[in-house]
């Protein structure tokens, strides 16, 4: 079906991926409703950062996923959910465990109990490639073993648990959105690419990593939100869970050393302990299989890696971008 015209609900609208899944979702020609968390500043996020011309047509409402009433407030009037607000910083989970329950199970509790109330016709879950754990098998599937090796995953496995138990249980129609690694512009320094950039930047050796030899899956962030867009359009999804993933490959050293030469040769690489994950923790190998969202959808990946690794670049290359990352020092 078109969104052109479809009320749609976006939770974590002011993140990294919410950011960029509403303007996918803008110029698909949907009317979009943002949900933000509440700041007594009134910062929206991303959504601040957005062309005018996006930014406008955005509806944005101050609210908490962890608070019922916000969520039922925010889905009231829509017709389609998209959920993305989260704890998503894995090494924080380790620290604050209960804070992960509080966000990305019982909020995802709540969205599902709003779309059901609003009887809503679409309701996408996020969830996260660190609910299989170090790969099995590779490619991953949807059917690849379920691991949860932090706190953090273990909240997305409820989370997707509910989701799907709200789909047997009550006919809501949830889809569960499962993505690998992303990355591109917006993205916080917490993260490994974004971590590396703004201290290539900065001047500095690229300290600031943890294990070098896990591989990982990473998918352009555009490519993602594409795949939101899709799958909040396609007929006949209800009770499905679908991998987006870009089917390559990339240890993180090699990662590493591609942005070294892309932005500063010669930047030494360090390992440090500090963004070690405990012993037993640590997911050695994502490579997903995104076979399933394809023949449903028809959506691939557009972005090569190396392509999408120039744009995040390039984008970080711009001060003011790199003035709105937190860069100073290792961000959990």
């Amino acid at each position: 079906m078109s969104l052109a015209g479809t009320r749609v609900l976006v939770t974590g609208a002011g993140g990294f991926i919410g950011s960029h899944v509403v303007e996918a979702l803008v110029h698909a020609g949907a009317t979009v409703r943002g949900l933000v968390r509440y700041v007594a500043s009134g910062a929206r996020g991303w959504l601040d950062a957005l062309p005018r011309e996006v930014r406008d047509t955005v509806e944005v409402v101050a609210g908490d996923v962890r608070d019922p009433g916000s969520v039922e407030a925010a889905a009231r009037g829509t017709s389609v959910a998209l959920h993305l607000a989260a704890l998503s910083g894995i090494p924080y989970s380790y620290a604050a465990p209960e804070a992960y329950v509080a966000t990305n199970i019982s909020g995802t509790l709540h969205v599902l109990q709003a779309a059901r109330r609003a009887a809503l016709a679409r309701v996408v879950i996020t969830s996260s490639s660190e609910v299989y754990g170090s790969a099995q098998r590779v490619p991953m599937d949807e059917r690849h073993p379920q691991r949860a090796q932090s706190p953090y995953a273990a909240s997305k496995i409820a989370a997707d648990q509910l989701a799907e138990s709200f789909a047997h249980s009550f006919g809501v129609p949830v889809v569960v959105l499962r993505p690998f690694n992303a990355f591109g512009p917006r993205q916080s320094a917490r993260a490994v690419i974004p971590a590396i950039l703004t201290q290539l930047f900065a001047g500095a050796d690229v300290v600031a990593l943890g294990n070098l030899t896990p591989r990982r899956d990473f998918t352009y962030v555009e490519d993602l939100a594409r795949a939101f867009v899709a799958v909040a359009a396609a007929p006949g999804l209800s009770g499905e869970t679908l991998n987006v993933a870009s089917g390559q490959e990339i240890a993180i050293d090699d990662l590493a050393r591609a942005l070294i030469a892309r932005v500063r040769p010669g930047a030494r690489v360090v390992e440090s302990a500090e963004r070690l994950r405990p012993a037993g923790a640590e997911v050695e190998r994502l490579l997903g299989c995104s076979a399933r969202l394809r023949a449903l959808t028809g959506w691939r990946p557009a972005w090569h890696l190396e392509r999408g690794l120039d744009a995040t670049v390039a984008w970080y290359r711009e001060a003011a971008n790199r003035a709105r990352v937190r860069a100073d020092g290792y961000q959990v």
